[in-house]
């Protein structure tokens, strides 16, 4: 079992590497902001929100799979890298929810959030009352309890608001009486920016919650890879089970 999983730990260690490799590359293509398209489509819009220091660049192959055949409008969200505020960010993504419904002609909208993003986009569903417009929200390795890894970064204001016992965490630990977002939380026992890697997973008795569990995938990879993004697609097609491990929980090789 030990040499299984350290096997699995050098192959998603190797992983990791490629990964960040290819995005330094593509990084600098995302650093402008994304274009707005007018055209409609049958379905519900798709926002993309990045990470911490991240930029839409991560999605490139989200993005693509998830557009793909027209069916879905898919947009990237770039949040200034100077924020240091989680909420007035997700301030921000309201106003970028409505002027998206408004272009587009929907009434609802999904969103993608990896890591940071995801707490972005369940703050604005939670407590922003976006749970009106959010249909499905999808994350990441989002730190949803906190995590502790990498204090030396603690003076930056949006990394202690990720850190357990936040501000921020308590009031998404509050009471959401009625939310009408469904929740899809995917999380990996190799995402090594998560500290325990379980806090990637929602807990919340008021919301609709499906915690994914990936296997062999580190948090770099989780928007990259394409076990996980077909995963992403059914779940943005329809409240169907991935692939039940035990109640309340699923899970993808």
């Amino acid at each position: 079992m030990g040499l299984t999983m350290s096997g699995a730990a050098l192959r998603a260690g190797v992983l990791e590497v490629i990964v960040l490799g290819g995005h330094i590359l593509l990084y600098p293509t995302g650093v402008l902001p994304d274009r707005p398209a007018a055209a409609t489509h049958e379905r519900p819009p798709v926002l993309l929100l990045h990470g911490f220091t991240d930029n839409r660049s991560v999605f490139v192959l989200l993005r693509r799979a998830l557009g793909a055949g027209g069916r879905r409008q898919v947009e990237a969200y770039n949040y200034s890298p100077f924020t240091r505020d989680l909420r007035s960010t997700a301030r921000h993504l309201a106003r970028r929810v409505e002027e998206l419904c408004e272009r587009t002609g929907q009434d609802r909208v999904d969103l993608v959030g990896h890591s940071l993003g995801g707490l972005v986009g369940r703050y604005y569903v939670q407590r922003l009352g976006g749970d009106a417009r959010v249909r499905t929200l999808v994350t990441l390795g989002t730190p949803h309890s906190g995590t502790r890894v990498a204090p030396f970064m603690d003076a930056h204001p949006l990394v202690r608001q990720m850190r357990p016992g936040s501000e921020v965490l308590a009031e998404l630990r509050a009471p959401a009486p009625g939310c009408r977002t469904r929740c899809v939380a995917f999380w990996s026992e190799f995402d090594e920016l998560m500290d325990p890697t379980e806090t990637a997973r929602i807990e919340h008795p008021d919301l609709l919650v499906e915690n994914v569990q990936v296997t062999g995938i580190g948090h770099l990879a989780l928007p990259a890879h394409p076990t996980v993004i077909a995963a992403v697609r059914r779940s943005l097609d329809g409240p169907r089970p991935i692939a039940l491990r035990h109640p309340g929980a699923a899970s993808v090789a």
